[in-house]
């Protein structure tokens, strides 16, 4: 294992630069996870931690070693690309121990680390099959078996997870996370699905056209959120924003709350709003609705209530979870 160390990282492609002056540390033995929109800079910077890409400026140390000039073989690092980029002809255990057979890695040695890998991704069955055999999240877990035999002090994934359907996917975030435990490795994870960042985190770097937004764990950043921006990405479904003013607060430019931190109000308290779609889920409801003085807002309720569009109802926001931030999208402490 090891930590990686990022200072002072720019990036330019000609005259635009995309990660202007990025400072990061990336814990040793941590499940760290760099979360943003497309365009935001996350995977430029996994490239740059691997040595695909230089920076323009900056330093990259892992280990407490300066890699910056390092090739990406000498680096320590071993990276699972979104393709699981498998050779056709060859089983499971030749594409897993290729890179080994590449290295001259004694036989005897060679065969154990595939077994260890074999064992640890439940691929013990399939290590005689050919990647067409396979379905895509067996096929995913034979691209990491490739990684771990290699023994990396820091293994990089690039949104490995996006060609899978929703229910491998859900299935695969599991295994990763087992695997994490199981291996204690250090682990960076580059997606744009904040649900994948959520539930595989220990810690999240929320990124937004190249800069840090906030750094934390997965429910600090849920739970209080810095900026705007981060209130508004990290949630399914997003945080509901509107103006201070109609809310009767004046003093906030912005106030957010998220959709499960809204009641329905039986006395006259809270705002009209009017039911415009209803997705009953199970065990919750979220309704989309147009609230008197607030606008547009999405609502979760518990699945036992039953709503359909066109339906009025009395809505109250809970104050002691609102979030308030000023007009520079920054969040600000204000007296309830």
């Amino acid at each position: 294992m090891a930590d990686v160390r990022l200072e002072g990282i720019t990036k330019r492609f000609g005259s635009l630069t995309v990660i202007p002056d990025l400072h990061l540390t990336v814990p040793d033995g941590s499940f760290t996870v760099l979360v943003g929109p497309s365009g935001c800079g996350k995977s430029t910077l996994l490239r740059i931690i691997s040595g695909l890409e230089n920076p323009s400026s900056g330093r990259i140390a892992i280990g407490g070693k300066d890699v910056t000039k390092t090739e990406p073989s000498q680096r320590g690092i071993s990276m699972v690309f979104q393709s699981y980029a498998l050779y056709p002809h060859m089983t499971v255990a030749q594409n897993i121990d290729f890179g080994l057979r590449l290295a001259k890695t004694p036989t005897v040695e060679r065969e154990a680390r595939v077994a260890e890998a074999a064992r640890i991704l439940a691929l013990d069955d399939y290590l005689d099959r050919k990647p067409a055999q396979l379905s895509g999240g067996q096929r995913q877990r034979v691209a990491i078996g490739r990684s771990i035999v290699r023994k990396p002090e820091v293994f990089l994934f690039d949104e490995p997870l996006s060609n899978l359907d929703a229910a491998l996917r859900t299935q695969m975030r599991v295994e990763l996370a087992q695997l994490h435990q199981s291996i204690d490795a250090t682990m960076i994870y580059v997606t744009h699905d904040q649900v994948e960042a959520m539930t595989l985190a220990d810690r999240i770097v929320v990124m937004n056209k190249g800069r840090i937004e906030q750094v934390g764990a997965p429910m600090d950043l849920y739970d209080r959120p810095e900026t705007v921006f981060v209130a508004g990405f990290i949630g399914s479904p997003k945080m509901n924003f509107v103006k201070g003013a109609a809310i009767g607060h004046e003093e906030a430019e912005t106030v957010g709350f998220r959709p499960e931190h809204v009641t329905v109000s039986d006395g006259g308290e809270g705002f009209e709003a009017h039911t415009k779609v209803v997705e009953t889920l199970g065990a919750d409801t979220i309704a989309y609705v147009e609230a008197d003085r607030l606008g547009e807002l999405t609502v979760r309720l518990p699945g036992h209530i039953r709503l359909k569009a066109g339906e009025t109802l009395r809505l109250a926001p809970q104050d002691e979870y609102l979030h308030f931030f000023d007009q520079n999208g920054q969040r600000m402490e204000v007296s309830r």
